[in-house]
């Protein structure tokens, strides 16, 4: 290392100054590497502003160059999808992101549900989002980031878009600044449509998971989302069967007003993994209603959830060996 060089030192009081790589001066010009990753857009320009001044105050600096480097993350995208509304969908994808976050995962959850965008609800949180240089940045709620189709329109406003308009706001939630973000849980609108075409020749989702109802209606249309995904060459990491089975608070008595082990026989006989049985409870509609997600607190039905994440996190692990 050169004299030169050694009066760079200083640059070791800043707050990030591990993230600095190398540094040389030669000849009054000052070049620095710096590690960039998990930056957002608007900390990674202020660190090498930082930067940039710090080292031309240096006696002997007459010019500084920084090169920002950043390793990007692998994001993994997991699509969450059913056949049908009115399903638990949207309760699930919630829920299923945040028991990732609590498993010590980066998450990102996009609602990209243009008919009924819940997030904001479920996640008790209407905050909008900024953007940056033509990117969104994503509201911080429940430990984990989220973007929802919801944020673009006022509470009770319907979203009158056709296709195109729908596919490109999309595109929009996926591309935006997710920062370290590791996990992305997309929330889709049910169906078969253009946004699942747009999401998939697009972003190509690593895994999509199918909610269902146990009685047999709703594992018709679960079939279709299935059979989608399949043409598309999306690995389908299995069925959630949601709203099975009710204990009455009264009188403790079970009960299966949707029927009882439908989505786990459907699955057997199309040849995708059961993923898990989700009970219909006031205690949970009670909880998203009111914005606290169960799956962030410590009872039965966080433990349901969490149990899920861990599933699903395996089933990642096999579609990728």
């Amino acid at each position: 290392m050169t004299v030169e060089t050694d009066a760079l030192g200083i640059l070791d009081r800043h707050p990030e100054a591990g993230r600095i790589r190398s540094r040389r001066m030669n000849k009054g010009v000052a070049t620095l590497i710096v590690d960039a990753s998990g930056l957002r857009d608007a900390d990674r320009s202020k660190l090498e502003r930082e930067l940039h001044d710090a080292a031309s105050a240096i006696e002997g600096v007459d010019e500084v160059r920084i090169a920002m480097t950043a390793s990007q993350p692998h994001r993994t995208l997991i699509a969450v999808g059913s056949g049908k509304g009115g399903v638990g969908k949207s309760t699930v994808a919630a829920n299923l992101a945040i028991a990732l976050a609590r498993s010590g995962k980066k998450v990102g959850l996009v609602d990209a549900d243009v008919y009924g965008p819940s997030q904001p609800t479920l996640l008790g949180s209407d905050t909008k989002p900024t953007a940056e240089d033509d990117r969104l940045i994503p509201v911080e709620a429940q430990g984990l980031k989220f973007l929802s189709l919801g944020h673009l329109v006022s509470p009770g406003h319907a979203l009158a878009w056709r296709g195109p308009m729908a596919t490109g706001a999309l595109a929009k939630l996926v591309d935006a600044d997710w920062g370290d973000a590791e996990v992305l849980v997309v929330d889709l609108p049910p169906g078969t449509g253009d946004v699942q075409l747009s999401l998939i020749q697009k972003s190509r989702p690593d895994g999509a998971i199918i909610v269902s109802t146990p009685q047999d209606l709703s594992l018709i249309d679960a079939t279709r989302a299935i059979d989608l995904f399949r043409k598309m060459n999306v690995p389908v990491l299995g069925i959630v069967e949601n709203m099975a089975g009710y204990i009455c608070p009264h009188c403790g008595e079970g009960s299966d007003p949707f029927g009882s082990g439908g989505a786990e026989a459907a699955s057997k006989e199309i040849g995708v993994p059961f993923l898990g049985r989700l009970p219909l409870s006031a205690a949970v509609r009670a909880a998203s209603d009111a914005g606290r997600p169960p799956a962030a607190g410590d009872g039965p039905e966080a433990k349901a959830f969490a149990d899920l994440a861990a599933t699903i996190s395996e089933a990642l692990e096999r579609v990728r060996r």
